[in-house]
């Protein structure tokens, strides 16, 4: 197996972080007002904004903006917080407040939005010291997660991120690790799990030197099928594997995972069709399959972005005609403008079934739609009717308690309700695992 020709002959882009102190000059594209330009900048108070030039050049129709679903998946917008919230931080801009009078108002909302939803950092794993492993989580029997402390931040941040609260500078939201041995130590102490996944932040925001760091002590370990990494350079800086300075040796990487006998899986993830168009995402894809990597992608179910079965059938078609298996819609988390994303379950099924009638077998690899609750990833199975009453179908994907995944169960049907912590048994006694 060879890593394809190397592309250092081409036009080689340089990222460059885009942050919020250029955000009114990238709005003003649009024609903003200037009380606009300042409720964005106070939304960027509370969530975090960064980008980079492929993403503001080569996704965004600015023409449409700012309806562009590649707009609000990036930038924020001013109803993506409470009115109130919203006018309060604006008010501190315009009379030029100090920075921590700001960021105080700012923390305020943050504790507001569930920082860290599903119970994250309750689920870091003790070391063998006794202490907690803050960066690594053993959520599901199989699987381990893993937060390499270089790979917390991304090349372009999403406004949805059920981690944005990664993103803010405040240490005691933070998951990260360097340790590398102690997570060597603990899967040998838990012959279960077959399978690291390396997530953030992004992975792939490190270089090929620092993440081979993380990774070959890994290849040691008989008991892992499977090495994953999840990502979102596909969608936000397909360079990172076709010609940015360490392209060529991150792919050589990926050919040691594969030529080691393991799966290297690159979950990737994608929330609209044109994040598939550009010839850079399509070449970046044809470098990774040749380094043996498989790629999986997901993403979440999103008002204004992609709320409409056409977008997901024609992202699902064009990801299994370029060599990618769809995997995953999820329901967005109830974190940060949930409120501003939220589609009703019983919406979000309907979607998904409608566009899954509408592909190939290929493409029926995909599930959900899908809740990665507390305790586990829940399925909408569909509506339907059971002793003369109107539920919701479900079942575990994934559940901290092994047993329950896969049994169905049932709850009544609430056309409201957009997540699982809204819904109610629909029968006597109580849901497999309870409710989070």
């Amino acid at each position: 197996m060879t890593v394809v020709q190397g592309l250092s002959d081409l036009a080689a882009p340089v990222f460059s972080a885009i942050t919020s102190n250029r955000l009114a000059e990238l709005v003003g594209r649009a024609g903003f007002t200037g009380d606009q330009v300042t409720a964005v900048r106070a939304v960027a108070e509370v969530l975090p904004f960064r980008t980079n030039s492929y993403v503001v050049d080569e996704l965004i129709d600015w023409s449409a903006v700012p309806d562009d679903p590649i707009y609000r998946l990036v930038f924020p917008q001013e109803d993506m917080l409470p009115p109130a919230d919203v006018a309060r931080i604006a008010d501190l801009l315009n009379k030029g407040a100090a920075p921590r009078e700001v960021t105080a108002a700012a923390n305020e909302v943050r504790r507001r939005l569930n920082p860290h939803p599903a119970g994250q950092l309750e689920l870091n794993i003790p070391s063998h010291a006794g202490a907690q492993m803050p960066g690594v989580q053993h959520k599901y029997r199989e699987t381990v997660l893993f937060f390499p402390k270089q790979g917390q931040t991304c090349h372009s941040y999403c406004t949805y991120c059920f981690r944005w609260a990664q993103f803010i500078g405040d240490a005691d939201l933070k998951m990260a690790s360097g340790d590398i041995e102690q997570l060597k130590r603990y899967l040998a102490d838990h012959p279960e799990v077959s399978n690291v996944l390396f997530t953030g932040g992004d992975p792939m925001i490190m270089r090929a030197g620092v993440l081979r760091r993380y990774v070959e002590p890994l290849l040691e370990l008989d008991q892992l099928d499977s090495i994953r990494i999840g990502t979102k350079a596909l969608s936000y800086w397909p360079y990172k594997f076709t010609t940015d300075p360490d392209a060529d040796d991150m792919l050589r990487l990926f050919e040691e995972v594969s030529r080691s006998g393991k799966d290297l899986s690159v979950m990737a993830h994608f929330s609209h069709p044109r994040e598939l168009e550009t010839p850079a995402v399509e070449q970046a894809v044809r470098r990774l399959r040749s380094a043996g990597a498989s790629i999986r992608t997901q993403a979440p179910l999103m008002r204004y972005i992609n709320d409409d079965s056409a977008v997901w059938s024609t992202m699902w078609s064009k990801q299994v005609s370029m060599g990618m298996v769809p995997y995953y819609m999820f329901i967005e988390r109830d974190t940060g403008p949930q409120e501003y994303f939220k589609v009703p379950l019983a919406d979000a099924y309907e979607i998904f079934r409608r566009a899954y009638r509408d592909v190939s077998g290929l493409c029926r690899t995909v599930r959900g739609p899908s809740m990665s609750t507390t305790s586990g990833k829940v399925c909408v199975d569909g509506v339907v009717e059971v002793a003369g009453e109107k539920v919701f179908a479900l079942h575990y994907i994934q559940c901290r308690d092994a047993d329950a995944v896969g049994r169905p169960f049932f709850a009544k049907f609430d056309p409201a309700a957009s997540w699982f912590s809204e819904l109610v048994p629909a029968f006597e006694g109580d849901f497999p695992v309870g409710i989070a």
